[in-house]
């Protein structure tokens, strides 16, 4: 239960490391919470301060679940404290304590948790949403489709035995976690009114 405990506490605060907000601050003297989506992940820099600090934020919202991963690896070497460390992380990033629980929606890190924990599922999240997001140009529906798809995908390699049963947990839990956190994207693209990736936020 220590083991949990404290994989928890620092996953959370990593999690909470709002990279976007960071972003934006520095490269606009911005709060990018006041424009676009609202949220702090990397579409919304993208739309609010550009490709360049975009792509560092994507890497970094990756980065703290691949390191949260790895600290539990080195510190436990359970594979229960792997997925507790990776969902930590996106709950973190989503509800960060550090901005009053203003986060972004799990995209990144959840790819990462996924590509840490099983790089077959985080390799067909890829392969569906990029794809998707070059030819529709809808980031939402590219990351929708991603997280479901590799959760689906991590969930049956931990059901089959190609991968640590508790996985499973983490495509089921965390799967839903991304998409609840799109359901605003998810009815503007049913009413046909969601912003197509390219669509600056006007500062």
């Amino acid at each position: 239960m220590i083991d949990y405990l404290v994989i928890v506490l620092i996953s959370y605060l990593l999690g909470s490391i709002p990279f976007g907000l960071i972003a934006g601050k520095l490269v606009k003297n911005v709060d990018i919470r006041s424009y676009g989506s609202g949220y702090t992940g990397m579409t919304n820099v993208l739309r609010t301060v550009g490709k360049p600090a975009a792509a560092l934020v994507l890497i970094l919202d990756m980065g703290k679940a691949v390191l949260a991963v790895l600290i539990a690896r080195v510190l436990y070497e359970s594979t229960g404290v792997e997925v507790a460390a990776a969902l930590t992380v996106l709950v973190g990033h989503n509800w960060p304590v550090f901005i009053r629980f203003r986060g972004g929606r799990g995209t990144a890190s959840g790819w990462g948790g996924l590509l840490i924990l099983s790089p077959i599922s985080g390799l067909i999240a890829a392969l569906v949403g990029v794809p998707l997001i070059a030819f529709t140009r809808y980031v939402s529906l590219g990351s929708i489709a991603a997280t479901m798809l590799g959760s689906l995908a991590i969930i049956v390699l931990a059901t089959t035995g190609h991968a640590p049963q508790v996985y499973a947990w983490f495509g089921a839990i965390g799967g839903v976690l991304v998409v609840a956190r799109h359901r605003d994207n998810i009815q503007r693209l049913i009413r046909g009114t969601e912003r197509k990736l390219g669509q600056r936020a006007k500062i």
